[in-house]
């Protein structure tokens, strides 16, 4: 039944980070990522070859965010976009691919049937896939990005709302 998952998303609220973080240790300990030697790897270096995949596969308007001091979800938060729901599958297949063969290690992913929006859970990276129209629709850098205060006659000049590109 297509749309299942996304109701089931939209029933389970903001316990659906928390259970992929706890789903994603299941995997990492049990699945077949558990057989290769898995590396003591940094977000720093997690996030650095997340924005390197994101860029071999042509993602566009990719935003960065430091959840450090934020929240304990993760330390950063990667938002991308596709121009189609192929393209937002694949740059999402080939990051979880990427990361396992750099680090040994398996990453969750949600939405990849649809192709709307894929989550790609990495531990201490989370990875937001998005079609440009769905992005705009969901508007996640408003909620983690801080407010913008306008002051001044330039103002409406700039790179937008404190928005850290990679």
């Amino acid at each position: 039944m297509p749309g299942a998952g996304a109701e089931r998303c939209a029933e389970q609220g903001d316990d659906v980070l928390s259970q992929n973080a706890t789903a994603a240790q299941g995997v990492a300990a049990s699945g077949p990522a558990a057989s290769a030697p898995t590396q003591d790897v940094s977000s720093d270096m997690l996030l650095e070859r997340v924005l390197s995949s994101l860029d071999d596969d042509k993602a566009v308007d990719v935003v960065t965010i430091d959840l450090r001091g934020k929240s304990s979800i993760a330390d950063h938060m990667v938002i991308c976009s596709g121009r189609s729901a192929r393209q937002v599958g694949a740059i999402a297949e080939k990051l979880v691919e990427r990361l396992k063969e750099a680090f040994g290690r398996g990453a969750r992913v949600e939405g990849k049937e649809t192709g709307d929006w894929v989550l790609v859970d990495a531990g201490d990276v989370i990875v937001h896939v998005f079609r440009p129209e769905v992005r705009e629709f969901y508007q996640l850098e408003k909620m983690w990005l801080p407010p913008v205060t306008r002051t001044g006659a330039g103002a409406g000049a700039g790179g937008g709302p404190g928005v850290a590109e990679g």
